[in-house]
């Protein structure tokens, strides 16, 4: 007979034991309103970024591509010992890891909306000092480094981030996350600091050098999940389509083609594109999304696309080819419903026009919009994106 003392040993082991045994670590994200839905909920319009037309990304590394404006999904994180949470925003189109710092300058009031992390509340934290300074597409953040434990997905790391003691207003005194955890390659990161996917894959504690994300197209009480070392069968359907990176430095593919039900109309002889979780929407070139809005009897308003709500699901498809493999929207997959609600007949097209030059032509960046469609999956050891239809 057992002794009470070995039933509970028993139960702890079987306890401990029953923790997830499929190697995965994962992080439930969360739905919020971005910052274009917050100020059109009050009346107020957020320009959309534009960039000259000279821009050519590569020769700027100091600038990241992600457009905050339009972030939806965040995540919970831990820092330090005891633990500090933050909500961060996993971004595929950067490679810093930053939170608002307690130590926040006084006359920056966009930091008293955010969590602050605490080093002196901290029994693991060391101190680094080095500046840092980040410029987004759509603003800056300051501050300087220091070390701690980060605890993400159930992984602990020692890691080197920025604590912001300035965040610009737009759009970080109108979002509801805290910081940002940049999932890009370490030749981006800031002051040479190795990324935190390096770190976790250095550690040897994944089953594969990989990541996913999977965004859920209902609502409830997880609406996605970041998933690191594998993927989960049961957010897919069939096989993943793999797409080897064009450029070392992001997590970039050659798109092949956009078309119009059966008919390209927009990189017929092949452009780049950008997998970006840190982007809502598609963006492409300015007037090719004119063209293409146009095809589909979308009215332009204040740089935005808008189509008769009923129209939807009546509205053509439009498909990416990559590697003579179409992935193709429906129109119900493309059309939002307009959250101002000012005018309910009409809904909001989640495609926009962004001017963006490259070596290899005009920039694409596939956001949520796509991702809700198609499971996605970023293989840092073969160095490849794979796509599989959403369940």
């Amino acid at each position: 007979r057992m002794d009470c003392w070995e039933l509970l040993l028993v139960a702890w082991i079987t306890c401990f034991f029953s923790l997830p045994s499929d190697g995965l670590h994962r992080i439930p994200l969360k739905k919020m309103t971005s910052v274009k839905e917050a100020m059109k909920m009050k009346g107020k319009h957020v320009r959309i970024l534009k960039v000259e037309d000279n821009f050519l990304y590569d020769n700027i590394s100091s600038i990241v591509l992600t457009n905050y404006e339009d972030i939806q999904y965040y995540g919970e994180i831990s820092i330090g010992t005891p633990p500090q949470t933050f909500k961060v925003v996993f971004d595929t189109g950067s490679s810093d890891f930053w939170v608002p710092s307690i130590l926040c300058s006084p006359f920056n009031n966009v930091c008293e909306m955010h969590k602050g992390y605490h080093s002196s509340l901290s029994s693991t934290y060391k101190t680094n000092g080095s500046d840092f300074d980040v410029w987004y597409a759509s603003g800056h953040v300051n501050g300087f480094l220091s070390q701690d434990i980060l605890t993400i997905g159930g992984i602990e790391v020692t890691q080197v981030f920025g604590e912001a003691t300035s965040l610009s207003f737009i759009p970080f005194g109108l979002t509801f996350f805290d910081g940002v955890l940049g999932l890009s390659f370490p030749t981006q990161s800031m002051n040479g600091i190795t990324p935190v996917f390096d770190n976790i894959m250095a550690q040897g504690v994944l089953k594969e050098d990989i990541f996913s994300i999977y965004y859920s197209r209902k609502s409830g009480e997880t609406e996605g999940e970041l998933i690191l070392g594998g993927r989960d069968p049961k957010y897919y359907q069939g096989n993943f389509h793999y797409i080897k990176i064009s450029h070392p430095d992001f997590w970039q593919i050659q798109m092949q083609g956009v078309a119009l039900k059966s008919y390209v109309l927009s990189c017929e002889d092949g452009c780049p594109a950008i997998v970006d979780t840190g982007t809502s929407y598609i963006t492409g070139p300015s007037e090719d999304i004119w063209a293409l809005m146009k095809a589909i009897g979308a009215k332009e308003h204040e740089q935005e696309y808008f189509v008769k709500c009923d129209m939807a699901p009546k509205l053509p498809n439009i498909s990416f080819n990559f590697d003579g493999k179409n992935f193709t929207l429906q129109g119900s997959e493309y059309v939002l419903e307009e959250v101002n609600k000012r005018d309910p007949k009409m809904c909001l097209v989640a495609i926009n026009g962004l001017d963006m030059t490259t070596r290899d032509g005009p920039l694409w960046i596939l956001g949520a919009t796509f991702i809700r469609k198609f499971y996605t999956e970023f293989d840092r050891h073969n160095n490849r994106i794979g796509f599989a239809l959403a369940a």
